[in-house]
């Protein structure tokens, strides 16, 4: 498998820092064509946003424009609005995610667009979505992680709320955004529509991810509240202990049953027959005894010890791994997990998920240059050698020097 799955869609990607490049990143790990479009003398703020590799290049940077081809093009210009629709003839999927108004400003309003291209499949990423009486605003991935409820199901119950370690809205969002990009182009191929608009909000993908927490309120009237190292309205036994050797161990049941388990690994069995643990509810209701006797119990052993005697039992139990442990753990490794390209030490996060006959692939990591792949997008577009130049005199497009 040389192209992988998607090796027959192009992509264009108008997006920048986070969520729209995620989106474009998922496809280009299937085999998608994704031409990147930047300003000349700019470029994606997400080239400076992270620490920087070995070779001075964005660590950030390298994941997320990973597989893609890059092209510097001033897209507001005649000029350049003119190349944008040779490609938009020519693609499959476009990908923004600019403030509501702005391509419509620079009359690429989706009806344009799609006068253009009838089939193509236009994926909008905004902070509140294109309609409503907040469309207008800005917004960012921490406001959406405050929105969706994230924020205030994470931390303890007598602090602050809390924002994961990492851009959950965002990244979220452009997983959700591939997703849509997809469902939509399978309407096109089967027939059952032309090219549509998916419209998604940065709150919306975590708020749908959450899941529970709108049913548990309305549907038992109960409210979702962080809850420290459990899980907001935790039934069944869950937390975060540490051990003898200062490491850190997570451990959680699903049910009365399981729950019991981890009870008989940390307490022996005559703790985990008592009648009060043969029902979530008895667990809820003495919640604090489990939890003081399993962080008892984890403290005594080390880490590995703990989650050994665990397994033992067929409990759940796993280790808090720091970014070193998940590039040591064999498991991982035997997954194919983590990947990288020949000359370069970078390594990232490879294709998820697994498929059998069309794997992902990654194919090179996100470039240094500003429009690498410019003079090659052009020619394909029927551009001349001259009037590449002339677009290049203009400032229109843009190529690394020579």
């Amino acid at each position: 498998m040389d192209n992988g799955p998607l090796s027959d869609v192009r992509v264009i990607e108008l997006g920048h820092v986070i969520a729209a490049p995620m989106c474009g990143a998922l496809l280009s790990d299937f085999g998608a064509d994704v031409v990147k479009i930047e300003r000349p003398g700019q470029g994606d703020m997400l080239r400076v946003l992270s620490a920087r590799a070995s070779d001075g290049v964005g660590a950030w940077w390298k994941t997320l424009a990973r597989n893609k081809r890059l092209l510097a093009l001033d897209w507001k210009s005649e000029d350049g609005r003119a190349i944008l629709r040779r490609l938009v003839e020519n693609a499959h999927v476009l990908i923004e995610n600019f403030r509501p108004g702005v391509l419509e400003k620079a009359g690429l309003a989706p009806e344009v667009l799609h006068d253009w291209n009838p089939d193509l499949v236009i994926v909008r990423i905004s902070g509140y979505g294109q309609t409503g009486p907040r469309a207008s605003w800005p917004g960012f991935g921490r406001a959406g992680e405050a929105m969706s409820g994230l924020a205030h199901m994470t931390g303890f119950a007598d602090n602050a709320p809390m924002h994961p370690g990492f851009p959950a809205a965002d990244s979220t969002t452009g997983l959700m955004a591939a997703y849509g990009a997809m469902m939509a182009l399978y309407a096109v191929r089967n027939g059952s529509a032309r090219g549509q608009v998916v419209d998604l909000a940065i709150f919306e993908p975590l708020l749908r991810l959450i899941d529970y927490h709108v049913p548990t309120r309305t549907g038992a009237g109960l409210p979702v509240d962080r809850n420290g190292l459990q899980a907001p309205n935790s039934y069944a036994p869950a937390g975060v202990f540490r051990a003898r050797d200062g490491k850190w161990i997570t451990v959680s049941a699903g049910s009365a049953a399981t729950g019991r388990r981890l009870l008989e690994a940390a307490g022996g069995k005559k703790w985990a027959e008592q009648p009060q643990f043969q029902s979530l509810d008895g667990f809820a209701e003495h919640m604090d005894e489990v939890i003081d006797r399993l962080g008892a119990f984890v403290a005594q052993h080390d880490a590995q010890e703990a989650i050994d005697i665990f397994r033992a039992h067929d409990a759940v139990a796993a280790m808090i791994y720091d970014v070193d442990d998940i590039l040591a753990d064999p498991q991982i490794a035997a997954r194919g997990d983590i990947v990288g390209v020949e000359g370069d030490d970078t390594k990232v996060v490879g294709p998820v998920p697994k498929l059998d006959k069309t794997p992902g692939r990654l194919r090179w990591l996100g470039r240094s240059e500003l429009g690498a792949d410019t003079r090659e997008i052009l020619q394909e577009l029927a551009y001349d050698a001259g009037d590449i130049e002339e677009l290049m005199e203009k400032g229109t497009v843009a190529e690394p020097s020579r």
